[in-house]
């Protein structure tokens, strides 16, 4: 009897299973994995080659979401386009807005290029400020630390292993960091043109200046018309690159580089948006190399 209540008592201990992760892109993938081990199940509802503003609401989102524990969004009206309809058409409770299952990682940053009016002639804006905020890794370890928080609170069994996760990561994060740093010390000032508004906040971390965007506005694809004054109009800040993700067309970016003569760097965004961009920690050793291998 006493061996069978000791094995009853070790297994209630236990997790019934481990933490459903819906993340809805896979940067915040990746950060649930390194923080949650073995105590989370994580499902990417993008890849590393797709523009999480443009995603369909599929019935394999929503059925992930409807058994998902804890959705991780990016929030400031990053996936304002499909996940409102797939959280409604899951019917979780659990994981709708406003309760301890619903994470928006833009929430626990400062955020950049706020827009003083909010006009649909304007382009894709967002109200809340750029929501590109992994590309800084010092919003990657704010975001981190809120998220362990989440974890334990949801699964308060294993608290302690999230916190720790969180720790050895933040550890190894900001030996990373500095290291990054040191090596793109000699990309501060320097100026560049960027394809989309997806670099601020890279571009704070770095000290970059931002000089132009190709697209007229944020998501309208540029004319040759306008790239030809974009080319006149940076001749005198003399840039050093254009910047355009992975995932996006490469028309416009190489039409101004050969009119330019500037290189492109292309830059994997995410992890997935290369081969070598394999985790968070290889996103941005990848993102080092290329723009440091643009200024040779």
């Amino acid at each position: 009897m006493r061996i069978l209540l000791f094995i009853w008592a070790a297994l209630s201990a236990l997790p019934c299973h481990a933490v459903e992760v819906f993340a809805t892109v896979p940067e915040w993938a990746a950060l649930a994995r390194e923080i949650g081990g073995d105590k989370v199940s994580v499902f990417a509802a993008t890849h590393g080659m797709q523009d999480p503003h443009h995603v369909e609401a599929r019935p394999s989102l929503i059925a992930r979401a409807r058994r998902a524990d804890l959705v991780v969004a990016t929030g400031a009206e990053l996936e304002a386009g499909w996940l409102p309809v797939v959280l409604r058409e899951a019917g979780n409770p659990r994981v709708q807005p406003g309760q301890p299952g619903y994470f928006e990682a833009a929430g626990f940053v400062r955020m950049l290029d706020v827009p003083a009016r909010l006009d649909r002639a304007d382009g894709d804006v967002h109200a809340a400020g750029n929501p590109h905020v992994q590309t800084d890794p010092r919003n990657i370890l704010k975001i981190g630390e809120a998220l362990a928080g989440r974890l334990a609170t949801l699964d308060a069994a294993n608290a302690n292993a999230y916190r720790a996760g969180y720790a050895a990561f933040a550890d190894k994060w900001r030996t990373a960091m500095a290291r990054w740093e040191k090596d793109a010390a000699i990309l501060k000032g320097v100026p560049v043109v960027v394809q989309h508004k997806s670099w601020s906040y890279l571009s704070d971390w770095l000290g970059m200046k931002e000089v132009a965007a190709l697209e007229p506005k944020p998501g309208v694809e540029p004319s040759a018309a306008h790239l030809a004054r974009l080319v006149e109009q940076t001749a005198a800040s003399r840039p050093r690159m254009v910047m355009r993700a992975a995932y996006n067309s490469s028309r416009s970016a190489e039409w101004f580089s050969a009119e330019a003569r500037v290189p492109v760097a292309v830059l994997p965004f995410t992890v997935g948006g290369d081969e070598a961009a394999r985790d968070l920690f290889s996103l941005f050793e990848l993102t080092i190399r290329r723009l440091l291998e643009s200024l040779r």
